[in-house]
Parts: structure tokens; C-alpha cells; sequence
């Protein structure tokens, strides 16, 4: 477990941008199940997340559909809230960054870390802002 002191910054980036941050399973469930669309970002204190991921995430809300709810839990600290995202992620591997899409409830889109990583930020909003005029 990350000490909160050091991720509080990296939390602040998201939840400033209006992200809501997830401590619980049932916060996490609550926020998926809903009529219209969420995107859960799982955020994380690596490189790609500070450089890629989360700056991409926030672009990706300059667009004229986005998603219903924002939310957001943190890798190696919000270990409950982060377990319940991933189990809504099946099949896709545990991994962070990652982002996923939610429509009614199903997964409809995600952003593994291999989709993340390397790729600039610009990109990554391109991507998720194509999925946000699919679904949303």
C-alpha cells in the first residue's frame, strides 16, 4: 500500500477534473450500474499514468457526448474499491492505468496499460472520445 500523502496529488489530478473517487465495492458497483454510461479510470503512481492516463482522461471530456459519471479508484491503495472495478473488467487482466467504459452496466469499451503506455496523451483522448460517441 501506497502511504496517502504521496498519492494525494495524483488523486487531486483527477478528482479536480471532476472525477469522483471510489473507496468502496459498493461505491464501485453503484456507480456502473446506473442507466447511461461510466467510465472508471483505475489510476496508479507509474509514469504512464502521470504522463499518459490521466492527462488523456481528462481531455477526453472536451467532447460533446462523454460519459455520465466519472469515477476513479487507485491501484495499491483502494484495494476494495479497485478489486470490485477489475472484477467488472473481466476478461481483461488486472492492470493499471487502465480505463473502462461501462453502458447500463456492461462493459463496453477499455483501455488496457498496454493501450496506455507509450502513447501520448492525445491519443489516449482520441480513443476514449471515439468510444464516448459509440456509447454515450
Amino acid at each position: 500500500m501506497y502511504p496517502e500523502e504521496l498519492v494525494k496529488p495524483m488523486r487531486a489530478e483527477l478528482s479536480e477534473a471532476g472525477f469522483e473517487e471510489l473507496y468502496t465495492a459498493d461505491a464501485v458497483k453503484n456507480a456502473i450500474n446506473i442507466d447511461g454510461t461510466t467510465l472508471v479510470v483505475v489510476n496508479s503512481v507509474c509514469g504512464c499514468a502521470a504522463r499518459n492516463a490521466r492527462p488523456g482522461a481528462k481531455m477526453s471530456l472536451d467532447n460533446d457526448k462523454k460519459p455520465s459519471k466519472t469515477v476513479t479508484v487507485f491501484a495499491g491503495v483502494d484495494k476494495e474499491a479497485v478489486d470490485a472495478a477489475r472484477e467488472s473488467m473481466f476478461p481483461f487482466p488486472p492492470s493499471s492505468p487502465c480505463m473502462a467504459l461501462f453502458k447500463n452496466g456492461e462493459l463496453v469499451h477499455m483501455l488496457e496499460r498496454h493501450h496506455i503506455e507509450g502513447r501520448p496523451a492525445e491519443m489516449i483522448a482520441e480513443n476514449l472520445k471515439d468510444a464516448y460517441s459509440e456509447h454515450c
